[in-house]
């Protein structure tokens, strides 16, 4: 069974239609509040500005937030410190393995 839906979203204005899962319109719904939110934002700011201005700042604003968390949760370099802490431990056990035998 198909589980796409159908929807329109409005971001600034316009309307885009879109061919979901189900499961994704509530976030999507919410992304499009979002940046809605955030282009009125501008808009109250700064009256002298296009539309194509305040997505672009937007959407850097956006992005800039999200290199920010991404960077945030990188989980390799503390992968790679337990890992060398593994191998420190084994090599200790071995150590003293070999004294006991």
């Amino acid at each position: 069974m198909d589980d796409k839906l159908s929807i329109r979203v409005n971001i600034a204005d316009r309307y885009y239609p879109l061919r979901i899962e189900r499961s994704d319109e509530e976030r999507i719904r919410l992304a499009a509040k979002l940046i809605n939110e955030k282009v009125l934002q501008y808009k109250q700011r700064y009256s002298d500005k296009d539309v194509q201005d305040f997505l672009a700042m937007a959407t850097l604003q956006y992005v800039i937030k999200l290199l920010e968390l991404e960077n945030r949760h990188d989980v390799d370099p503390f992968i790679e410190m337990v890992r060398d802490l593994n191998e420190q431990l084994d090599n200790v056990l071995s150590e003293k393995t070999d004294k006991v035998l």
